[in-house]
């Protein structure tokens, strides 16, 4: 059998070993996440420094919004076009690139003079982000050929980007506390500069096919297709209508250009994705669960953060300290995930891992308006080992499925799933977060109709709203909106913990064991993933040893 041994220590066919021994591939594994921590960081680390930039620069409420969604919106929206055009012009190309530009651009947000330049530079970091995100994984995939070491080296990956982006709140606040908010921007740039020196020097260079042309066409399609949606879910999310030209007509005209995309690649000679691939059950399923575990999470994540310094009062640091036991759990679940997935095999070790999020969802309702240290953390414990064990299970079965020569590609899907399933999360639990806390403040004694109406919009909206009224009032109304939050953040997580089941359930489709979707693929006849036809795929890859490409 080419493909991967029933213990999973067999090597991927297609991916020849890079020359220079396994310390080399260590180093290039270190050298992919250090980059990948600082993209990861960037996805969270303004949160804390939006009070401080719109004291700084004036920036209206469209123009804040834009300063902090335009770098997931252009990051999810490219991943796709990078991802396929790093098989084609190499992988190393595209993320030294990544590299110099997410640099630039850092020095231009750290420096802008008003909300313009703030919000070009952010777009700039997106496209930077999307040209580093698929490469490091692809890269990753072609210099561990072996499965069992490819695990190992994906749990480090995974739990590299949950620490980066769980620990931006803690880093930004303790930057803007002690610095200004460029800060948040400006470390960076030393990294990066250091990254493009480095990577050049260490990292191998990858191709996949180069068989006919480019589908560029294709690739813009995907790119707006993806952006459209992102686009109309992160506008729902921020609370406009559902139905409306904003929200509704970007999705419709999204979904109806992706799947223009899968039509035109079902078409080509030479596509940038094989939509086939989705037919398999351990690819297609993946995908699906890496959407479902992040359209769970990500919301609750945000308005667990809101609870934190709005309910219980901590500060933007204090807050992110809370937050590090999840940090931690979600680092334990990467490190050892290669020995679980061994042990139980991906149906398992992806479905108790939605289990267990749900669980710890559910213990989380006990929260109050009263401070609990304790059951905080356990609950972040059970959620990080849960979530990350999730995601390693899914993305390590995933990659593993696609052939090697369409390594970015499917890198760039799983990172596609997971920026949609986060937006769409975002958009769907504060929608049923929003639904639960306005009817509680229908009617507050002593309080005008009119007050009531404009706190019901959100907890921060209360406060501000509270702190315009008299002794009496201010209190109750204080009192009510709190009360009412605590009872719809207990209803968002019963129903967050209902979409993590509903996911236990579809993973039930992955294989029992890492090696049975090759096993099957080879007993219907069809080649194993990254084993082309006639030594085509074989052929194709053409990485360098691990010392080269100076």
């Amino acid at each position: 059998m080419s493909g991967t041994t029933a213990s999973g220590s067999g090597r991927t066919a297609g991916v020849p070993r890079l020359s220079g021994g396994g310390a080399n591939r260590w180093t290039v594994l270190i050298v992919l996440c250090v980059s990948l921590l600082f993209v990861a960081l960037d996805t969270t680390i303004l949160y804390v420094a939006v009070p401080s930039v719109t004291e700084d620069l004036r920036p209206g409420p469209v123009e804040l919004l834009w300063i902090v969604d335009v770098y997931p919106l252009i990051a999810a929206s490219l991943l796709i076009l990078f991802g396929t055009l790093g098989d084609r012009v190499g992988r190393r190309r595209i993320l030294l690139l990544g590299y110099g530009l997410f640099g630039l651009a850092s020095a231009a947000a750290a420096l802008a003079p008003n909300p313009q330049i703030l919000m070009v530079a952010r777009a700039l970091l997106g496209i930077g982000g999307a040209m580093i995100m698929p490469a490091t994984l692809s890269i990753l995939r072609q210099v561990f050929p072996d499965r069992r070491e490819r695990a190992v080296a994906i749990g480090v990956w995974s739990a590299v980007a949950a620490v980066g982006a769980a620990v931006g709140p803690v880093l930004g606040g303790f930057l803007v506390e002690n610095f200004w908010w460029g800060s948040v921007f400006l470390i960076n740039i030393p990294m990066m500069a250091a990254m493009l020196l480095i990577g050049g020097w260490l990292l191998p260079e990858s191709r996949g096919e180069r068989n006919g042309p480019w589908d560029v066409i294709g690739a813009i399609v995907a790119a707006l297709g993806v952006l459209g949606i992102v686009l109309g879910v992160k506008r729902i999310g921020s609370g406009a209508a559902v139905v409306g030209p904003t929200t509704l007509l970007p999705i419709v005209l999204g979904v109806l250009l992706l799947i223009l995309f899968v039509r035109r690649q079902r078409r080509r000679t030479h596509p940038l994705i094989d939509v086939r691939l989705f037919a398999r059950p351990a690819f297609g399923t993946s995908v699906g669960c890496i959407v479902l575990a992040m359209l769970a999470l990500v919301g609750l994540q945000l308005i667990a953060v809101q609870y934190l310094q709005l309910v219980l009062g901590l500060s933007p640091l204090q807050t992110g300290l809370r937050m590090l036991p999840l940090v931690f759990a979600a680092m334990a679940a990467g490190l050892t995930g290669s020995k679980m997935l061994q042990a139980i095999g991906p149906r398992a070790m992806v479905s108790l891992g939605f289990v267990l999020t749900a669980v710890a969802v559910l213990c989380l309702t006990a929260m109050s308006s009263q401070d609990r240290p304790w059951l905080l953390s356990l609950g972040f414990v059970l959620l990080g080992f849960g979530f990350q064990s999730t995601l390693f299970g899914a993305y390590e079965s995933m990659l593993s499925e696609a052939p090697a020569e369409q390594s970015g590609g499917a890198a760039a899907i799983g990172e596609t799933s997971y920026q949609l399933g986060a937006g769409i999360g975002v958009a769907l639990l504060g929608s049923v977060m929003n639904a639960a806390y306005a009817p509680g403040l229908n009617h507050v004694d002593g309080v005008p109709e009119r007050a009531t109406a404009s706190a019901a919009h959100s907890l921060g909206e209360a406060y501000k709203v509270a702190a315009g009224l008299g002794g009496a009032a201010r209190t109750a109304l204080r009192e009510a909106a709190r009360d009412s939050f605590v009872r719809g953040l207990h209803v968002t997580l019963i129903a967050s913990a209902v979409l993590l089941l509903v996911g236990a359930g579809i993973a039930l489709r992955l294989p029992r064991r890492a090696a049975d979707s090759t096993e099957r693929a080879e007993a219907d006849g069809e080649p194993a993933p990254g084993e082309g036809t006639g030594g085509a795929g074989r052929g194709s890859s053409e990485p360098a040893p691990a010392n080269s490409g100076r």
